[in-house]
């Protein structure tokens, strides 16, 4: 096991489940749905890395997310795939001016491709949620 958390020992086949605003838990049909259900929870004017989401939900390997991203959503949600960036704060992927727009509209300050006050901004989904 390791540990998240002080003192909170997670095994490692944890993984978040999401959870409506009435507090019913959601039932994920994949692995695909936890990461958009993740990205969802993601507050306005606030970033996170595909790092950071890969390791909330335990995926081996952070690039799962980046591809999870680009993968049609169900039900005609939407993700706000742009307060999804890389582990230094820059705008990576496709459609970089049309992310950067979004992010400026939503008070994200944001110079050439990178996210100013990234460490400001990050949410951490391990400890936030």
């Amino acid at each position: 096991m390791k540990k998240i958390a002080k003192d909170k020992p997670v095994s490692k086949k944890a993984r978040l489940v999401a959870v409506k605003p009435s507090g019913e838990k959601e039932a994920a049909g994949s692995m695909i749905d936890l990461i958009h259900d993740l990205v969802r929870q993601i507050p306005k004017g606030r970033v996170t890395s595909y790092g950071a989401i890969s390791k909330a939900l335990n995926l081996p390997n952070p690039r799962m997310v980046g591809r999870a991203m680009g993968l049609p959503v169900k039900g005609g949600k939407t993700i706000p795939y742009q307060r999804v960036v890389n582990s230094t704060g820059h705008l990576s992927g496709g459609h970089q001016s049309f992310r950067r727009q979004l992010l400026i509209k939503e008070g994200v300050e944001v110079v050439g491709d990178k996210v100013v006050g990234f460490r400001d901004l990050f949410w951490d989904p391990v400890r936030e949620l």
